[in-house]
């Protein structure tokens, strides 16, 4: 098991301001690295408003940049519930053509891809990465309970990118702490629950999720909690 120190070494610097993180691993490295991944994720008390993303992150192989996908709840509109989907590389050189993204990361290189559906909080989400040919990858929300599906985007890392890697970190963060000052007695109450990561590729073996960490300047200070469900999933409360 990883300890809360490496995990925070695994964090990228688009992720140095999150909250919570969490680990996710298979069993097994397949030869060329995994072609897909699924990550379950529900946020059912998420306020309606942005501020928080819950996401997982993944590396390639034979490429340093990143990408994450993940959940962000937002206000409201007149359709109901909204959940916006992220899928996003932070790797010089990724390319796309896809009409939800566009160019840049985070302030950074990269691409950027997102898509708001009208759909309840209560469901358990699986964001989908799959590679769909050469090193194009698309990511897809899918409502594992409510039967929403919905491409997030699609980018095309560079010629000598490979597969996923088998492990990586995930994270909680209220982003709107990124831009300056906060009190960590200020923080929105929001639940959520990573769920264990599956892939269709061939030797990948199970997935798995580790315990949530803390870090960052607000440990100890936004009523973190974190639990196992009897599906050896990890639900993460912080906020009052």
């Amino acid at each position: 098991m990883k300890t809360a120190a490496a995990l925070v070494a695994l964090l990228a610097s688009p992720t140095c301001l999150a909250l919570v993180s969490i680990s996710w691993k298979f069993g097994n490295k397949p030869s060329g690295g995994l072609k897909d991944i699924t990550f379950p994720i529900s946020m059912g008390i998420a306020p309606h408003e942005s501020g928080f993303y819950f996401a997982q992150q993944f590396n390639f192989n034979r490429v340093r940049g990143i990408g994450y996908t993940g959940l962000q709840p937002k206000k409201d509109n007149s359709g109901g519930s909204v959940v916006h989907g992220v899928f996003s590389s932070f790797q010089n050189g990724t390319t796309s053509s896809h009409n939800n993204c566009q160019d840049g990361a985070d302030g950074g290189a990269g691409v950027s891809c997102a898509v708001d559906i009208n759909a309840g909080y209560n469901a358990t989400y699986s964001l989908v990465v799959e590679n769909t040919s050469g090193t194009t990858w698309r990511g897809t929300l899918v409502g594992a309970t409510s039967g929403e599906n919905a491409v997030i985007g699609e980018w095309t890392l560079p010629s000598n990118a490979g597969g996923i890697k088998s492990s990586q970190v995930g994270f909680v963060e209220y982003f709107p702490w990124n831009s300056g000052s906060h009190d960590c007695g200020n923080l929105p109450k929001t639940e959520v629950t990573f769920g264990k990561p599956t892939s269709k590729t061939a030797g990948a073996g199970p997935g798995h999720v580790g315990d949530a960490f803390e870090f960052g300047g607000c440990v100890g200070k936004v009523a973190f909690k974190t639990t196992r469900t009897p599906a050896d999933a990890v639900n993460v409360e912080v906020g009052f």
